[in-house]
């Protein structure tokens, strides 16, 4: 399935948001953005349509399975572009900003190949 950037984002930013709350609601993800409520309720019903994401009885936001697959490579692919950028002499907030540009466009190959080399030439466990 090929998701837009924006659906990733918005993976990503739940998958996150979970990890430190079991109650991650609409408005929590819209802050974490930066996005006003009707876009998240937009994103969120087009991520609902494709079985990425679920409300509960509760209303609280829910990945699915497909969902949590998605959001954790969309995330590790963020991570590890992050610290070999932050390796290579950029700052933080820019290696943060481009890792995140640039998460939703590398190819599984390139990015395999720059984990192998970041675990073999740098001792990196990603």
């Amino acid at each position: 399935m090929a998701l837009q950037e924006s659906g990733e984002m918005y993976l990503e930013a739940i998958y996150v948001l979970s990890q430190s709350s079991q109650a991650v609601r609409a408005i929590d993800v819209g802050e974490y953005l930066g996005y006003s409520k009707p876009s998240v309720s937009r994103a969120l019903g087009l991520l609902k349509d494709e079985k990425m994401v679920k409300k509960d009885d509760d209303g609280f936001i829910k990945l699915t399975k497909a969902g949590e697959k998605r959001a954790k490579s969309i995330y590790e692919r963020h991570t590890v572009l992050t610290r070999l950028f932050i390796d290579l002499g950029v700052d933080e907030e820019i290696a943060t900003e481009d890792a995140c540009r640039i998460e939703h466009y590398i190819s599984d190959t390139t990015f395999e190949a720059i984990k192998a080399h970041m675990i073999e030439h740098q001792g990196h466990q990603v």
